[in-house]
């Protein structure tokens, strides 16, 4: 008697849990007692349809208490498009309470685009400061600066959707600066006056097309780099000097062409000079045949060759060194 009794009881117990499990009746009272009026059927509908009654109804709740006008099928349908519904509720009591204007279509749709509305309200309230990256720079005169800045923003809640990121704000204010340090006449005005680079990056209008409001932009470091100018003229002269070196080496090559140029005109010169003389004994041989020069006027020739190899000796005498050797003791 005991066993079947127990297995009742447990019976009872589980169907009783699955049945407060689809009637959220504690739910449902807790939810008449804070004022918010929602069906007890829709509550079982929505176990139906997928949703977290929890969710909706402590959402509903929190709104009301807070003064808001909340629609459950309006927080149902975001909870299916696998939205944040506390953060949104959150964001509209937030707004609600600094007297910005924020509607629950609008916080829905930029929860909805990935964004959190939630931070974004607070943010709109607590301007947020952003610190930019060390942004290098040359001015006119050659000189580079690194500058660092702080740039307080503010979210703009009707250009969240849409809008682009911090990542956006940060390189327009950085070619801003790049822009304001590249155009002055020399680096001891931008040392001397920084808040001129802020003021003509607040001008350009850097947030359009941005998520965020611009406020301020402060210069917070300034400091001086390299004198660029100095290594373009160093690399320059670097580069003339290679060009000058080429170019001499250029005409130190064709010198070189033309001497051996000439070396082989004159070795081909010799060489028919060589040849023409080979042909003169054979000449002076038939000149002996046909009788045109006899054997005396052969000796005469002879006599002036040697004659004239005498004067050459003469007039270029061969220098002989005179050699003493050292005296014996």
């Amino acid at each position: 008697m005991i066993i079947p009794l127990i297995i009742w009881v447990a019976i009872a117990f589980v169907a009783l849990v699955i049945l407060l499990w689809f009637f959220p009746v504690t739910l449902w009272f807790q939810a008449i007692l804070s004022g918010v009026h929602i069906p007890l059927i829709q509550l079982v509908l929505m176990r139906w349809r997928g949703v977290n009654p929890n969710t909706i109804v402590i959402a509903m709740i929190t709104g009301t208490k807070a003064g808001l006008k909340l629609k459950s099928n309006e927080l149902e349908a975001h909870y299916l498009a696998k939205g944040n519904v506390v953060k949104v509720v959150n964001a509209l009591i937030s707004a609600d309470k600094a007297n910005i204007a924020l509607d629950f279509k609008t916080a829905a749709g930029i929860d909805l685009a990935g964004r959190d509305v939630f931070e974004a309200v607070q943010m709109s309230v607590n301007p947020k400061v952003i610190n930019t990256p060390p942004v290098t720079a040359v001015a006119k005169d050659g000189i580079q600066l690194i500058a660092k800045a702080r740039v307080t923003v503010r979210a703009n809640i009707k250009q969240l959707v849409g809008g682009a990121g911090e990542e956006t704000v940060l390189a327009r204010v950085g070619e801003g600066i790049v822009s304001s340090i590249g155009s002055s006449e020399s680096h001891k005005s931008v040392l001397e006056n920084p808040d001129s680079i802020s003021k003509l990056v607040l001008r350009k209008g850097l947030d359009a097309g941005t998520a965020f409001e611009i406020l301020s932009i402060d210069i917070a470091d300034i400091d001086i780099g390299k004198n660029i100018g100095a290594y373009l003229l160093m690399d320059q002269a670097q580069a003339d000097k290679n060009i000058a070196q080429a170019k001499a080496e250029e005409r130190r090559a064709m010198a070189v062409a033309l001497e051996q140029e000439m070396k082989a005109k004159a070795q081909e010169a010799r060489a028919k000079v060589i040849e023409a003389e080979a042909e003169v004994p054979k000449a002076m041989a038939e000149a002996f045949r046909s009788g045109n020069l006899g054997v005396m006027d052969y000796y005469r020739m002879k006599n002036i060759e040697a004659d004239t190899s005498m004067r050459d000796a003469i007039a270029k005498p061969a220098s002989t060194g005179s050699s003493t050797k050292p005296l014996k003791e």
